[in-house]
This record gives C-alpha cells, structure tokens and sequence, in this order.
C-alpha cells in the first residue's frame, strides 16, 4: 500500500550527524635529549664564548657520581672550565638492600669498571634504577670519581686532559667551588682551612641543596649552571671595571688554597 503522499511532511526528517571536530594542532617535536637527560639546546643557548672571560668551577658532591657529574656536565656543556670532585671516604652506591651499598675507592676505580661490574651483577635491576644510565653518561666525562681531600690546589691537571670541561683546569686551581649538599660545603670548608692555603688565591664556596636522585640533579644541575653564568658575567664586569684583580676583591663566602 502506497503511503499518503499529504503525510510525508509531517514524518521526522532523519537528522544529519555533527561534522567530527577538527584535530587537534601539531606540537611541535621535543627537543633531543641525551643519555643523562641534559637538553642539549639548553647547553647550547647557553654557550659561553671562547674569547670572553671564564672562571674556573668545581663542582662538589658525596661520590662525585650522581649531583656533581649532572652540573659537570651541565657546565662544561656551556664551555665553563670544570673540575668534579665528591667528600666522602668511599663511593657509594645503591645495592641489592638499603643495607649492602656498592663500595669503590675514590681516585682508582673507573666508572667504566664500576658499570661493567653492576651490569654483570644485575642488569635488570640498575638499569631500572637509572645507575648504568648515570654511569654510562659519567664515563663519558672523565675516568674516575675524585676525592675533594685528595685534591692539592695547584699541582697540574695533564692528565685530566681528554675530560669535559678540562680546558682552563690545567693549573689545577678553581675560582668557585660549588657544592650540593650541606654536609659536603661543611666538608669543603673544613679541608680548604687545612690546605693552609698554601697558594694565597681565594675561592668563592656557595652551596646548592640537591636531593640525591637522577630528576633532582637534572633540575639542580641547571640551577647550579644558572648560578655558575652569574657569577661568571659579575666576574666579567668586575674585571672590565677594576682590572685583572676585580673579581679577588670580593669577601663574601670567600676562603683562600
């Protein structure tokens, strides 16, 4: 049976569905990030040139392993002369338990000899915990993990020649020592003092709290290069406005090697 054609109008006409929204826009690509987490166009921009003025850091933590080697990093990537050192007795890192640490000399073992050996141990478990990721970025800047007591200022640094940052370190000497962690800047104090300061040069010791885990060091290590451009441009300006000696003459949180 044929439908009344006086009807068709008043049928529900079928409803079009909505037009899908539009996408979402593109974001940009991230920038690239090496192993140990640095953004390398962070370092970039920051870059220090090669004819302007440098001072010589040295950066400080307990092992010379996790905090110490990220602002390493960080500062030798903007081409800042850069020695790393850590206050303990022993390096120590993570183990199996909380109660059995991995234990290593400061000044002789290497941290291509500390990876090997964790990866052998336990691969799976220091890879999750990012050590052979930290280690592997820490070889790649110097040999061995150094000891701040061992350190005598002013015996030359030749052969720390093929480390990160080692242009300008050879005299062995540093104009700021930054540490990050209080416990360590009490140390550094502590053994500067008896050094004797033999060298009659000062040295400038500021402090920067960072907890001890890969992200922290990260955003420390930036604060810490933050700190270190500062200081370097302060250090500039002095000497453009009072000479050669401009920076020596400052007193605040100033020691002597």
């Amino acid at each position: 049976m044929s439908a009344d054609p006086r009807l068709r109008g008043r049928q529900p006409q079928p409803v079009s569905a909505p037009p899908p929204p539009p996408p979402p826009p593109m974001e940009p690509p991230a920038q690239a990030t090496g192993m140990d987490g640095a953004n390398d166009a962070h370092a970039e921009r920051n870059m220090v040139p090669d004819d302007k003025f440098k001072l010589k850091f040295c950066t400080v933590c307990a092992s010379n392993q996790n905090r110490s080697m990220e602002a390493h990093l960080q500062l030798a990537s903007a081409h800042l002369p850069t020695i790393s050192f850590g206050t303990g007795s022993l390096v120590r890192l993570p183990g199996p338990t909380i109660t059995q640490p991995n234990v290593y000399h400061f000044n002789s073992t290497t941290y291509r000899a500390i990876h090997d050996e964790l990866a052998t141990q336990n691969a799976a478990l220091y890879t999750h915990n990012g050590l052979l990721n930290m280690l592997g970025r820490n070889l790649n800047i110097k040999g061995f993990p150094e000891r701040f007591q061992d350190w005598v200022p002013g015996k030359p640094r030749l052969e720390h020649a093929e480390d990160k940052g080692s242009q300008g370190t050879e005299s062995g000497v540093a104009d700021v020592v930054i540490t990050c962690e209080e416990r360590c800047f009490d140390a550094v104090l502590e053994d500067l003092h008896n050094k004797g300061g033999k060298l009659n040069r000062p040295v400038h010791v500021f402090n920067v709290d960072i907890r001890d885990n890969h992200e922290e060091a990260l955003v420390g290590g930036k604060a810490i290069l933050d700190l270190a451009l500062s200081l370097n441009d302060a250090a500039g300006k002095e000497r453009e406005e009072r000479g050669e000696s401009g920076w020596e003459v400052g007193r605040g949180g100033e020691v002597r090697v």
